[in-house]
């Protein structure tokens, strides 16, 4: 019964993420939609995965730790190809100058 909950729960957080994520993407230009997506798909594998091994593994919870592993992936998602993830971030880099 636990684990139904649990489950029932995830779907729910689930379906509020998926609404976010709709809504928001409305409000951003069109040319960025693609890279905010990739962005939006890195940040929560990544969350993921160091909750899992927070978790199972032991390991502290570190935001700065986090951080560093999105910036990370980033770098090699853009390697790999994800050249609009790549444009929204020099597009961000740039105002921020």
């Amino acid at each position: 019964m636990a684990q139904y909950f649990f489950f029932s729960e995830e779907l729910e957080l689930s379906s509020l993420q998926s609404n976010w994520w709709r809504k928001s993407l409305r409000l951003v230009p069109k040319e960025l939609q693609k890279g905010v997506n990739s962005l939006v798909i890195l940040v929560a594998w990544e969350t993921w995965k160091h909750r899992n091994s927070c978790i199972f593994e032991h390991a502290r919870p570190s935001i700065p730790d986090l951080l560093r592993v999105i910036a990370d992936g980033c770098s090699f998602w853009g390697l790999a190809g994800a050249s609009k993830l790549q444009e929204l971030l020099a597009r961000s880099l740039s105002l921020a100058s």
